[in-house]
């Protein structure tokens, strides 16, 4: 199975699998469905899954996920990274953006 997005504007907008048998699947996907159709990869190193929401960096031919917050910044591998390392579990932690530090989930 290959993995499809539709890209708008640069943003993912669907992804859709298309079967192997199919040579040119974006080709089939704009006939089929209209637009812009770009493969992506689950399972390919460097290469980030499209979700829809997600912006398509055409340069990279690499799918960008959204900014999970606004003090985190994009690698090289499109990936966000927070500004401060996550600490290795146990425990486990979030990020919290007021302070710009991971705190410990707090179990009732």
């Amino acid at each position: 199975m290959a993995y499809y997005a539709q890209i708008v504007n640069d943003l993912v907008t669907d992804v859709i699998v298309i079967n192997d048998d199919v040579v040119d699947g974006a080709e089939f996907a704009h006939n089929l469905l209209g637009g812009a159709w770009v493969e992506t990869f689950i399972d390919i190193a460097g290469k980030n899954y499209a979700g829809i929401g997600y912006t398509y960096d055409a340069v990279n031919n690499n799918f960008i996920a959204p900014q999970p917050y606004p003090s985190w910044v994009l690698d090289s591998n499109d990936i966000w990274q927070a500004p401060v390392p996550q600490p290795p579990a146990p425990p486990e932690t979030y990020w919290d953006e007021d302070t710009q530090t991971w705190l410990p989930f707090e179990r009732p």
